[in-house]
């Protein structure tokens, strides 16, 4: 096999245990808050606290990954990911598994701010690993299968969190414990490489950070900006769709949580095992604006629905847009960065999504306390518009000129068919 035959499907060190791993580990990185969400209220009973101390032990998380995710970035483009996601792993059970042997709101949100930075971790390392693993069409492969997995646990976490928060609200934080054996299985299946910084010294991804990647390469800003917008806008549905469905007479905990989850996960993770093969079909930018219109459409039909029935339709396209809009933006912004910064650009999509996950309801929940759910879904429908118009000024993006890249942060400085 040639080289470039190689490069074009996979690096030589991408095999099956890297990519299990790798694909596991994205089952965890956005999940920190959806996992114990169904026994959140029980929580809230136990340690005798109102709903926004509640709320803050879902979303604390999402406060400490926005925060730290730089700083991995830069870690990740000084040392490589295999450590980094090694440490990020562990931090993550321990943080997370902590709630087990907790009875203390402080001590509680204390351990849900160290789940935020393992949490940081895994997100920005697991991403920059599998987009230096894997070129051409298979990337797009690979990020789809990204999706399906993100959206399978999505799926599994929360529903084995309710069948655990049965025996105790303390059982649900177990889940978190998976992060200790796969860290172990990370340093175990990951290659093992030189960083990026000592194979090109003149690089500038060790000294001018996050601010000066921004500086010189606008459109990641510009694309940062696009997840802090749709993610924000999004969580509108997220937050009230249980309220909302309450006022439709659905009451039953568990119809709730399937009515989001099981549909939502369903959409995008089929679109996430088809996504190498839409990409190839339509292109990233008509796939964008598809992903938009399939939230405004589900957004205008959560604002006006009167029965549950149409809002069954709402899941369903919501995911269809998130099961496009997340491998598409984290390729485009890799594309826009140079490699050896991929870690920070990585990260920085980190910061933004989490970043507008965690503002979202800083915004939007004044708005819909003073008027009504309606009125902050076609608020938010109108923002999802907006992006809309913007995108069909975007042409379609040149493939990238080489996609060989040597160097940890892409894991790739093997030659064929020889390890490091």
């Amino acid at each position: 096999m040639s080289a470039d035959a190689a490069t074009s499907k996979g690096t030589p060190d991408a095999g099956r245990g890297s990519l299990t791993v790798l694909l596991l580990a994205s089952t965890l990185g956005v999940m920190g808050g959806a996992t114990i969400a169904p026994v959140i209220e029980v929580i809230r009973q136990a340690l005798d606290v109102g709903g926004t101390e509640a709320g803050l032990v879902l979303t604390s998380h999402s406060l400490a990954i926005a925060v730290v995710s730089p700083l991995v970035g830069r870690a990740t483009d000084r040392f490589g990911v295999r450590l980094p996601l090694a440490a990020g792993l562990v931090v993550y059970g321990l943080g997370g598994g902590a709630g087990l042997v907790i009875d203390s709101y402080p001590v509680l949100f204390a351990s849900r701010l160290v789940l935020g930075v393992g949490a940081a971790a895994v997100f920005t390392c697991s991403t920059a690993a599998l987009l230096g693993l894997y070129r051409g069409e298979m990337r797009d492969k690979v990020m789809g299968w990204r999706t399906a997995a993100t959206t399978a646990g999505g799926f599994a976490y929360p529903l084995a969190a309710g069948a655990l928060g049965n025996h105790s609200w303390h059982a649900p934080f177990a889940i978190y414990l998976i992060g200790l054996p796969l860290g172990l299985a990370t340093l175990l299946a990951l290659p093992k490489a030189t960083p990026a910084r000592e194979n090109n010294p003149g690089t500038k991804g060790d000294r001018g950070g996050a601010v000066r990647l921004l500086r010189e390469h606008p459109l990641v800003l510009g694309l940062c900006g696009l997840w802090v917008a749709s993610t924000g806008l999004m969580m509108v549905l997220a937050v009230s769709l249980p309220r909302r469905l309450d006022q439709l007479g659905v009451h039953d905990t568990l119809v709730v949580a399937l009515y989001g989850i099981v549909l939502s996960s369903g959409a995008a993770s089929l679109i996430g095992l088809t996504y190498a093969k839409l990409t190839a079909r339509f292109g990233y930018a008509v796939l964008m604006r598809c992903a938009v219109g399939a939230w405004t459409a589900g957004l205008l039909l959560f604002a006006v629905a009167g029965h549950w029935g149409p809002l069954l339709l709402v899941p369903v396209l919501t995911g269809i847009g998130s099961g496009i809009m997340m491998p598409t933006l984290t390729v485009l912004v890799d594309r826009a960065a140079p490699a050896e910064q991929r870690g920070t650009a990585t990260s920085l999509q980190a910061t933004a999504l989490f970043g507008g996950q965690f503002g979202s309801p800083l915004v939007f929940g004044p708005l819909i306390d003073a008027t009504s759910i309606a009125t902050g879904a076609l608020v938010a429908a109108a923002g999802t518009a907006g992006i809309l118009v913007a995108l069909f000024r975007l042409q379609e993006p040149a493939p990238p000129s080489d996609d060989a890249v040597v160097g940890e942060g892409d894991l790739s400085e093997a030659p064929v068919g020889e390890q490091p």
